[in-house]
């Protein structure tokens, strides 16, 4: 592993960050400033840069920053200063709380705080997400990004030898996830989804009874998600001024171009479908992930997906699924649905039982499935009971993630299917080892997009 990151540091340095026409800014934080860490050799500590810091993306960085052997070296994001970040920003708060220099803040006062001296100011926050990808002493990058921001900088980064913890959903489009597996292939760098019920004992002890028949012969799969959080503008909505601070023709990036508001960026990018695939990404992405994992399907997908009544706006700038309701079959049979409930169950039926959770609270028939053990010749599940500290380990150990790259794009793309079949209001083939529609080159057109230049994959 020591001779895999130094190989990988200089492809950075050979050919990466001459590619990119930037600079590297070593910078190593005296021991004493990591606490605990200090302890650990500077050679042993996995250095992160967090690219994207609101809501989600300052929590990713908090989660990493308290890793004994961590060290948050760079924060970057094209908003200054802000508290505009939906339901991140809570009413008495003393802002801003998030963007590029409040998460360095965050950073320096941390390690200021476990410093002997007092200060520290080692933490660096930029606009250009490559600038971080070019420094050759970041091990690895958190991209917490909207999602029409999550491919590019996880190809470039593969492509310098960083390793990726992603957030979820993982991609855009379909063709965008293809594309992001092979580039972490090809580099062979280590790949986190953000779903963190992969890290979660409950869930992993729900779907190892399933796959080990505890319900008898799975059948079906109810996936229930929240509705949207957030009220669309008034229909006739009138263009903004940029805010100070706020990069907006970087915020665009490969999108198309748009007459900036406030409700299309920040967490409300969520209903644009520019930039995001709605709820039915955005919280399809966790619940579906778990549909797959207690199905056996990880590396594959459903062989049909139907709409089964799903609504999108007619105007206005929202544009995503205001109701989600689709459903898919596999090639063993298993009836997959997902649909817009709010508070709504999760519910695998079987033929000798169904198992169900509901406001975290697990619920099954027959009873005694709550304490049933799993035997040692049984099937035993990818154990994490923490993402971001497996992301961690699994860099130093160069092994698998409890979310690795294929089971991120596999689960997500059944969001897309979804959002495909609820748009063209029918019913789709799909071949999962093509990934292609069998049935219509119409649907095969909305499996990518063009990017706005000079972007591309």
């Amino acid at each position: 592993m020591k001779n895999s990151r130094i190989n990988r540091r200089g492809f950075l340095r050979g050919a990466g960050a001459a590619a990119l026409g930037m600079m590297s800014f070593p910078y190593v934080v005296p021991s004493s400033a990591l606490g605990k860490a200090g302890n650990t050799a500077p050679s042993n500590r996995i250095t992160i840069g967090s690219i994207g810091v609101g809501g989600m993306g300052t929590n990713n960085m908090r989660a990493f920053l308290t890793q004994p052997d961590v060290q948050v070296v760079a924060v970057c994001d094209v908003e200054k200063a802000s508290n505009e970040y939906g339901h991140w920003y809570k009413k008495g708060w003393k802002g801003p709380w998030f963007g590029r220099e409040p998460a360095r803040n965050i950073v320096n006062d941390y390690y200021s705080e476990k410093n002997q001296s007092g200060s520290y100011d080692g933490c660096d926050g930029y606009v250009d997400f490559r600038e971080v990808i070019a420094r050759d002493d970041i091990d690895a990058v958190c991209v917490t990004t909207p999602d029409h921001w999550h491919a590019i900088p996880v190809i470039m980064s593969a492509a310098a030898g960083k390793d990726i913890y992603c957030e979820k959903p993982m991609s855009l489009t379909v063709a965008q996830g293809r594309a992001m597996i092979e580039a972490v292939r090809r580099y062979g760098v280590i790949f986190q989804t953000g779903t963190q019920r992969r890290s979660s004992q409950q869930f992993r002890f729900m779907c190892e009874l399933i796959r080990n028949g505890r319900i008898g012969r799975l059948k079906r799969i109810l996936t229930t998600i929240g509705a949207n959080n957030k009220e669309a503008p008034a229909k006739d909505w009138q263009p903004m001024p940029i805010p100070d601070g706020f990069d907006y023709d970087m915020w665009l990036g490969p999108a198309p171009w748009a007459p900036y508001h406030k409700d299309r960026c920040l967490y409300t990018f969520r209903f644009g479908l520019d930039y995001s695939g709605g709820q039915t990404t955005n919280l399809g992405a966790h619940a579906i992930d778990i549909a797959q994992w207690a199905n056996g399907t990880d590396h594959t997908g459903p062989i049909e997906v139907e709409d089964l009544g799903g609504e999108f706006p007619k105007d206005g700038l929202f544009t995503t699924a205001t109701k989600v309701n689709f459903r898919a079959r596999y090639a063993n049979g298993v009836e997959l649905i997902c649909r817009t409930q709010p508070d709504g169950p999760f519910l695998f039926e079987g033929t000798d039982g169904w198992i169900q959770m509901k406001k975290n609270e697990f619920t099954c028939s027959p009873e005694s499935l709550k304490t049933s053990v799993i035997g040692p010749n049984e099937i035993h599940l990818y154990k994490s009971d923490d993402h971001h500290r497996n992301f961690i380990d699994c860099i130093k150990a160069h092994q698998d993630t409890a979310a690795p790259v294929e089971v991120g794009h596999r689960s997500v793309t059944i969001c897309h299917l979804g959002n495909i079949a609820m748009t063209l209001k029918r019913k789709l083939e799909w071949d999962p080892e093509k990934e292609r529609f069998v049935n219509s080159e119409e649907a095969n057109r909305m499996l990518s997009r063009s990017m706005r230049s000079p972007w591309s994959l």
